[in-house]
């Protein structure tokens, strides 16, 4: 899709304009998603290959736990395998991000201040996201303040399905302007969204109010993460990044738990919006399991055998 960028400046001016433009969207052709997606997946991966791509899928993690039994020693030992995922092997990448709730924030920070693993925190009512734009942007507030590089906020599913887009796109932009130098993901709640129209839609609301990654779920509810899904996200930020010359990163979280679901995304990543979003910049998983089962596999492909469930921490 090809948009001029003056007119992008015109169409948040008021709801209706905002309507008008994101109805306007091209239509999405669901079975030709669900096929493209589906094709894709079958692609083989040679041996060499594999290998690259399980390191770069372990580099793309946030390992995530959002329980309400958490507690500071769980997050501490977390954060402690973002950054030795293997501890037995050096040359295993860090995961990209630790994910926590804010009151959470400040035990991440202790273990992984001045490395290369971001502490990243949801915000704004996770996961409902119902609750008053001031609790949101406190909550916002209190997590950059105890050190979060990265805020997943969530969006108010109901205002976007009952047509109300230029609220949820001010809200977005108010978090935005909340999180300073931190950088911002939009969970959509795609599970919620009910059709791909919604979640174009939804994709390019989220960019156009200043998203540095659109996200798909919370991880709360199901569907969560699906390859069709993640199709026409990637398609929306590839039109926007051509549109407006403005990178948005992408983060399916929610149901990827193996390494063979982990390199479908990556082919799905490199076939749709190219190799510019091969990076933990641009690319995320929001997961917890699926990390043990990358390791599994890596340590399988170095020694020629699985190792037992032991290997690798439950988290």
């Amino acid at each position: 899709m090809t948009v001029t960028a003056p007119a992008l400046t015109e169409v948040t001016g008021s709801n209706a304009a905002l309507r008008a433009f994101l109805h306007g969207l091209p239509g999405v052709d669901k079975v030709g998603a669900d096929a493209r997606a589906a094709a894709l997946g079958t692609r083989s991966i040679k041996t060499s290959s594999k290998v690259f791509a399980i390191d770069l899928a372990i580099s793309m993690v946030d390992l995530t736990t959002l329980e309400g039994a958490d507690t500071p020693g769980k997050v501490r030992a977390l954060a402690t395998k973002a950054l030795r995922p293997d501890p037995l092997d050096p040359s295993c990448p860090s995961t990209a991000a630790v994910c926590v709730y804010p009151s959470m924030v400040a035990d991440v920070r202790e273990i992984v201040a001045g490395s290369t693993v971001k502490i990243a925190s949801v915000a704004t009512a996770f996961p409902s996201g119902q609750a008053s734009l001031k609790v949101k942007i406190d909550d916002v507030r209190d997590a950059v303040a105890a050190g979060a590089d990265e805020i997943d906020m969530v969006i108010n599913r109901g205002a976007f399905l009952a047509g109300r887009y230029l609220e949820v796109f001010d809200e977005i932009v108010a978090v935005k302007g909340a999180c300073g130098d931190a950088r911002l993901k939009v969970i959509m709640e795609t599970g919620e969204l009910v059709t791909y129209d919604n979640v174009r839609r939804a994709s390019w609301l989220s960019m156009l109010a200043g998203a540095d990654f659109i996200k798909t779920s919370t991880g709360k509810i199901s569907p969560a993460a699906t390859p069709p899904v993640t199709l026409i996200m990637l398609e929306a930020v590839r039109d926007f990044l051509a549109t407006t010359g403005r990178q948005v990163g992408v983060k399916p979280a929610g149901g990827i738990r193996t390494s063979k679901d982990a390199i479908k995304y990556l082919v799905l990543v490199n076939e749709t919006a190219g190799d510019g979003w091969l990076d933990p910049h641009w690319f995320r998983f929001g997961a917890s399991s699926l990390l043990n089962d990358l390791l599994l596999q890596r340590n399988k492909m170095k020694t020629g055998h699985y190792s037992g469930p032991d290997y690798v921490t439950l988290d």
